[in-house]
């Protein structure tokens, strides 16, 4: 299983790569792993202002649908709209191409309740 060091990650197995007050989400590895093979990504909370642990979209594999979380609260700035036509990116490349959302982060400090890699892998 990949879990790169430099991201945060969620009990949900959702990541977060930070940039400043910029953040991108996605789902680790492990999510995918789990879910099979992705059929369709749904984000429509593009322009919201959402709280950690809302839910910003689904994801749909071909036995179920899966929501996804915010592991912190900020405005969706943008959805991967790649994944509306390659939705199976989300399998092959969890951390780099199959990236979810690009969000502003509104209280970075919320960073410090999520897991490092090391945390993240005694949970799966």
């Amino acid at each position: 299983m990949n879990v790169p060091s430099e991201l945060k990650y969620t009990k949900e197995h959702e990541w977060i790569s930070v940039e400043g007050d910029m953040a991108t989400v996605g789902i680790t590895d492990y999510a995918q792993s789990q879910l099979g093979d992705v059929v369709f990504v749904e984000c429509e909370t593009e322009g919201e202002t959402l709280a950690a642990e809302e839910v910003f979209g689904t994801v749909e594999a071909v036995k179920t649908v899966s929501d996804m979380y915010l592991p912190v609260g900020g405005e969706v700035i943008e959805f991967n709209s790649t994944l509306e036509t390659q939705p199976e990116l989300v399998n092959k490349d969890p951390y780099g191409a199959g990236w979810m959302i690009k969000l502003k982060m509104s209280n970075p400090s919320e960073l410090d309740d999520l897991l490092d890699a090391d945390e993240y892998k005694k949970l799966i």
